[in-house]
């Protein structure tokens, strides 16, 4: 089936569709997408785009207290290689609808419950949306930005997302790191993400997508950070991997939390990715990032464990709540925030005869 999740698409399969050798797999799946480094994806069901270039693998789960197992992959347009690295939040708000589509499991009632293990990180999700007779509702009146009208809303309830690549919420050891003479906070609670000052690369993070896009310069400098801030947070080389995501944020301009412009890794996202966000969030309220004096953080008491935040980004607003241990130093218990979804279209893809030799 090819689902909308959140502001991406992407192509989803039942687990046992696919190949069990990895190998025969990812041939089939490169094909599927056609990600044999044509940047166009011409031959293929990718969209010559980052978000719309992914596919989700479902199956029931194999974890106590999970129904389903969630993996994700990313096709990378214009390479011929597939990154199974990265989590994708977007993706995840579709995979329960997936899961009652295609019949692998069963839900009464007006509502769904779905519990997730994204085989990606080891992470839990739990996901919550209508159904009528068993099946997703899609229409609704629940808007999210980067997506044309509104939907069915998806609640996604995030756990013990720190360390989902990396193995740490700061995977340097350190709040604040000096990267070719670039401040950077290197955060991983559910996406490895480099958080870095926009001011310091000479914009002011406002541009479009379109212009950062077009600016070689700045491009030059963000992968020679990046490569040097994957090795730092254990990640090793990056060349080929589609994280860590590199995040330029400035002040908020629109009321929210911060002003957010995300490469994923290499390309400027119109939005920004869902664990992205979060991972942005969690570097926003943290003292000693390297961005917490661009952040207009909500007045809170104390007592206050529950964060909510707005991340502004180039087609509107990402709102996260983040929950924090009572009396923790920076224990962050998990994240919920709100998705929509919708079935595309479902069918068969074709794939070449020879890509099943030795199958």
């Amino acid at each position: 089936m090819q689902m909308r999740g959140g502001s991406s698409k992407g192509v989803y399969f039942l687990a046992s569709d696919l190949p069990a050798d990895i190998m025969t797999r990812n041939n089939v799946l490169k094909w599927v997408m056609g990600a044999y480094g044509d940047p166009r994806q011409i031959d293929g069901l990718g969209g010559a785009d980052p978000l719309t270039s992914k596919i989700a693998i479902i199956d029931a789960s194999s974890h106590d207290g999970c129904d389903i197992d969630y993996t994700f992959i990313q096709a990378l347009v214009g390479q011929d290689d597939l990154d199974e690295t990265p989590n994708c939040g977007n993706l995840l708000s579709a995979v329960g609808a997936f899961a009652l589509e295609s019949g692998l499991l069963k839900r009464d009632g007006d509502t769904a419950h779905i519990d997730v293990f994204m085989t990606n990180s080891g992470n839990r999700c739990r996901l919550s949306f209508p159904i009528s007779d068993g099946l997703p509702l899609y229409d609704g009146d629940a808007r999210i930005d980067g997506v044309f009208g509104t939907s069915a809303p998806v609640m996604c309830h995030y756990a013990n997302l720190a360390g989902s690549a990396s193995g740490s919420l700061w995977p340097t050891g350190s709040k604040r790191d000096d990267f070719l003479g670039f401040s950077a906070t290197c955060v991983d609670n559910g996406m490895p993400v480099v958080a870095l000052r926009a001011t310091e690369f000479g914009i002011s993070g406002h541009e479009t997508p379109d212009a950062l896009n077009a600016n070689g310069d700045l491009k030059q400098k963000l992968e020679a950070v990046r490569l040097l801030a994957g090795d730092a947070m254990g990640l090793g080389d990056v060349a080929d991997k589609a994280v860590p995501k590199m995040c330029l944020v400035s002040a908020p301009v629109n009321g929210g939390t911060i002003h957010t412009r995300t490469f994923i890794p290499k390309i400027c996202h119109k939005a920004i990715g869902v664990l992205g966000a979060v991972s942005a969030a969690t570097a926003a309220i943290h003292p000693d990032s390297a961005i917490y004096d661009f952040a207009t953080l909500p007045q809170s008491d104390e007592n206050d464990n529950q964060k909510a935040l707005t991340i502004e980004h180039p087609s509107g607003v990402f709102d996260v709540t983040l929950t924090l241990a009572s009396g923790s130093d920076f224990d962050i218990l998990g994240a919920g925030l709100l998705r929509t979804a919708r079935l595309l279209a479902r069918g068969e893809v074709f794939v070449p005869k020879s890509v099943w030799k030795g199958a």
